[in-house]
């Protein structure tokens, strides 16, 4: 069965939580938005994924500061400072009482339509600002236990086609390469670039260690990932060599350790790529420590804030 990155037991909590809807808190039942707004329409809008510890978010500033470069990338405007946003993010989880093992989607949409169609000139709202907090935690399993992933066909592609930087609520490229791993019999999705070195993962950053260094892509086809840079930081503060730069599925079978990193699971060991097995199919040392090294950041991340 999958065991993949985002794989959680269900909290009976969450079905009371309250939903923040443009500022208004709402119960989950009556937490809706128009069957004429841009994101349920088209997917024209841009969301993050915010961890919770120890009641603050996680790496706020970094998540925000990628929110709005990519707002003013679409040419959209959120309708809401930093400030402003900030301090619903901080009511929702006030509201329902929430400290820690909270996961927050984010989400904004250009806003309501006259009419289904494209053009942004036909929104008639301001943009739509969704905020969902969950009492939701990876599966302790996931930081042991290897994942399985599978090379799939799907690409990702240049940025002149649409922009892997943007963190889009179009994710259709990522779930056909979801739905194809998934098919396979894998957990989830290893992507190439147009060049056929590795890119990223469907919906995490994938990495590999050889010989005590710890590779990763380009970056020049993925997410600007938060808990990847992190990670790069990480290593380089604590004197392990890490690199971004192209490699190919050669260069992952001969690995001698393989993981993932998310905001949800932080940093996830996988055990088989393609049939093939990484090291004994568990977690690694580079990835127990850096599973430790990446908590300490948090710990101190929480502390600082």
């Amino acid at each position: 069965m999958a065991h993949g990155s985002h794989d959680y037991h269900d909290d009976p909590r969450n079905a009371s939580i309250l939903i923040d809807i443009n500022g208004e808190l709402l119960p989950r039942a009556q937490a809706v938005v128009s069957v004429f707004d841009s994101g349920f329409i088209l997917g024209d809008g841009i969301w993050e994924g915010l961890r919770v510890h120890k009641g603050h978010y996680a790496f706020l500033d970094l998540h925000l500061d990628r929110l709005y470069e990519g707002a003013k990338a679409i040419d959209m405007d959120l309708g809401v400072t930093r400030a402003e946003l900030t301090s619903r993010l901080t009511r929702v989880l006030a509201a329902n009482e929430m400290h820690d093992g909270v996961h927050v989607r984010l989400m904004v949409s250009r806003g309501i339509k006259a009419t289904p169609y494209q053009d942004p000139r036909v929104t008639i709202s301001a943009a739509t600002i969704v905020i969902i907090a969950e009492y939701k935690t990876a599966l302790p399993e996931t930081l042991t236990r290897g994942m399985k992933l599978f090379t799939v066909h799907v690409r990702r592609g240049y940025a002149d086609v649409q922009d892997p930087k943007l963190n889009s609520h179009s994710k259709l490229n990522c779930i056909t390469a979801c739905i194809q791993a998934t098919k396979a019999g894998a957990d989830e999705a290893l992507m190439l670039d147009p060049h056929g070195f590795v890119a990223t993962c469907n919906s995490t950053h994938f990495f590999i260690v050889r010989k005590g260094e710890v590779w990763t892509s380009s970056g020049d086809y993925c997410l600007g990932g938060i808990t990847r840079a992190n990670i790069l930081r990480v290593c380089r503060d604590n004197n392990i060599p890490c690199f971004e730069k192209n490699f190919s599925l050669t260069d992952v079978y001969g690995a001698q350790e393989a993981f993932v990193t998310g905001t949800f699971a932080g940093v996830a060991p996988v055990g088989e790529i393609d049939g093939r097995m990484m090291g004994d199919g568990g977690r690694g040392p580079m990835v127990e420590r850096l599973q430790q090294l990446y908590l300490e950041m948090l710990e101190h991340e929480s502390t600082a804030a």
